[in-house]
């Protein structure tokens, strides 16, 4: 049903003859009486029927003027909501991994709560192929997700992409086996051929990374644990059970070393992904606006560096290898 002729329909509930809501509406009788026919043809049911000169509304019409003053009230609020210069109010359906939510979007979401009470943010924690999905079934509005330089994410043709932070990585293995000083990529890997890794139980990509860059150091990783927490990552090297990616810019426990990647790096990527032409909502703009713009004011300002350590080089042990399960063969 058209709006503008259901508010005619209004009027003439109040106002009782056609000839009085054109001059209400500033318009002609004819046309208010084209808008009536149209929208009974629109409802399939009669609004108005003859009485004498004029005409009266129908039970139905009386019905549907009811449910007008409910619609048109609803569609001014609607308009009022979506106006730009409007103080913004609504709920933000939010998901994404886990850092960014604690890095970017708790503290906005906090800030929010005080300064627009009219914004609600609901979280959800979610990886990128969960957010992915989710923000494609319009069950979000704003999705934290994040790649990687050597395997990047496809992002669907719907979705608006903006950066929002770009983290090198490292590879996290026990302090004492840190060598120093830091060899290139591919010598670092060979170090640890012979030793069980860690890739991520809930995004493949990472041990597409840890692949790729073993390949191209002769050999292929023995890839035994998959852990989503990057804290479950650091116990697992804390008990020299295997190596595994972490975030350089990560704070990290005694007795853990993150040795930067170089030639090649790897560097993890992180983005903000919303539904095309969605992103003028003014709840979804303002918190787009606060995570772009305070991103980088967010992350920890001190990298880290890991501390010169000697390698124990005992035997013929490669200089990085873990103790090792019987089962595990050498690489090559």
């Amino acid at each position: 049903m058209d709006t503008d002729r259901l508010a005619v329909l209004l009027e003439l509930s109040r106002y009782g003859s056609m000839r009085a809501v054109a001059d209400v509406m500033m318009t002609s009788t004819s046309t208010v009486s084209q808008q009536i026919a149209s929208l009974a043809r629109e409802t399939g049911v009669q609004l108005v029927e003859r009485e004498g000169r004029g005409v009266r509304l129908t039970p139905a019409g009386r019905r549907l003027a009811d449910h007008a003053v409910t619609i048109l009230a609803a569609v001014e609020a609607a308009r009022a909501d979506l106006d730009p210069a409007a103080d913004p109010a609504g709920t933000i359906r939010a998901g994404g991994f886990g850092t960014a939510v604690r890095r970017s979007l708790l503290p906005i979401a906090g800030e929010l709560a005080r300064t627009h009470p009219g914004v609600r943010v609901v979280v959800h924690e979610l990886e990128p192929d969960e957010a992915r999905e989710a923000l494609l079934a319009d069950r979000i509005d704003l999705a934290l997700v994040y790649d990687y330089d050597l395997a990047p994410a496809t992002v669907d043709r719907v979705i608006a992409a903006q950066p929002l932070w770009r983290t090198p990585l490292g590879l996290a293995m026990p302090s004492d086996l840190a060598p120093d000083p830091q060899p290139a990529t591919l010598e670092l890997f060979s170090r640890f051929a012979r030793s069980a890794w860690i890739g991520n139980s809930r995004n493949p990509a990472e041990e597409v990374i840890l692949r790729v860059i073993a390949s191209m150091a002769g050999f292929e990783p023995q890839v035994d644990h998959l852990a989503d927490s990057l804290d479950l990552v650091e116990e697992l090297v804390l008990a020299r059970l295997g190596v595994g990616l972490l975030p350089l810019d990560r704070a990290r426990r005694p007795g853990v070393a993150i040795v930067p990647l170089r030639e090649p790096s790897a560097v993890n990527r992180a983005f903000v992904w919303t539904r095309k032409g969605r992103a003028a909502w003014p709840p979804l703009a303002l918190m787009l606006s606060q995570l772009t713009g305070t991103t980088a004011a967010s992350r920890p300002s001190a990298p880290f560096s890991p501390a010169p350590v000697s390698v124990k080089t005992a035997g013929a042990q490669s200089p990085g290898a873990l103790p090792q399960p019987a089962k595990h063969e050498e690489g090559p």
